[in-house]
């Protein structure tokens, strides 16, 4: 059976001609065809209001914002804009430059800036942050510098510690520095005890193993694997990030490092099912929060 292609742009072009389709959209996945009105309970079908993001009640006339707690709340950028945004960074496999956005929707650089780094922000919030490995499930954990000369995380070298699953998720953390008072609380955290957990011999990885069956393999003198125990996947990971990050981004700042990570987590974690990496962003939305 052949694996499912991703959407190109004509089908992308066909599902969201207008900006109506999408505002349609979000209100179909957020509300539904009928709603329990916020202000008379009554259920009943909400049309939409000419000339604003909204739509209103057939009852009493209370309006709702699909738009309302998601990245495009306040902006004057049309929605299809913004989903088509939203199909090139489902699309890269290296991230969408904010010039490049600039570019092709002929906006501001400020605006295209914006927008990429709220859909970064969505991405990491739909691909939410749970822990990863159990018993007998095997776990890679080692720690890259991203940014500056510095091969050994001086200087304006940001540590990033990353954990991955074998065939399954990656998880990543910024740490303040390569020590095990650092590295230690993140693995405990994001890492299931009884998983069995493959490192490099760095020194903060020592103490690891009074909490897991810890394997490791010696780069250091050049051993790359010994046994099944190698770091592989999680060297995939840090060049995938890394092609991203100096090949599309140039340079990324240590405040903004966290939304990046988030944005090729996703990808990452979404490998398997590339063809509904797009669905899965424009079926997150949250519905908000009732009101009266």
């Amino acid at each position: 059976m052949a694996k499912p292609k991703p959407p190109t742009r004509q089908e992308f072009d066909a599902r969201f001609p207008t900006d109506d389709a999408c505002l349609d959209h979000l209100m179909l996945v957020r509300y539904g065809r009928r709603i329990e009105c916020p202000k008379c309970s009554r259920t009943g079908t909400f049309y939409r209001v000419k000339g604003r993001r909204a739509y209103e009640c057939e009852w009493c006339g209370y309006q709702v914002y699909p738009t309302a707690g998601t990245p495009f709340e306040n902006t004057r950028t049309s929605l299809k804009d913004w989903f088509y945004v939203m199909f090139l960074f489902c699309a890269s496999r290296n991230g969408v430059a904010a010039k490049e956005v600039q570019r092709q929707l002929g906006v501001t650089y400020k605006t295209a800036w914006r927008m990429c780094r709220l859909i970064r922000v969505y991405m990491g919030y739909v691909d939410g942050d749970h822990p990863i490995g159990g018993k007998g499930v095997v776990v890679e954990a080692d720690k890259a510098f991203i940014g500056g000369k510095d091969k050994q995380g001086q200087d304006d070298k940001k540590v990033v510690l990353g954990m991955v699953e074998r065939g399954g998720d990656v998880v990543t953390r910024v740490i303040p520095d390569r020590g095990a008072n650092s590295v230690t609380p993140h693995v405990i955290e994001m890492v299931k005890q009884g998983t069995r957990l493959v490192t490099d011999e760095a020194r903060a990885f020592r103490t690891l193993a009074r909490d897991y069956e810890h394997h490791t393999v010696n780069h250091g003198a050049k051993e790359w694997v010994r046994g099944d125990a190698h770091t592989n996947n999680i060297e995939s990971f840090w060049s995938n990030l890394k092609r991203g990050i100096q090949g599309t981004y140039i340079h990324v700042s240590e405040k903004h490092l966290p939304a990046y990570l988030s944005e090729f987590e996703f990808r990452h974690n979404m490998r398997r099912a590339q063809h509904l990496m797009l669905d899965t962003l424009l079926l997150a939305f949250p519905r908000p929060a009732r009101q009266r």
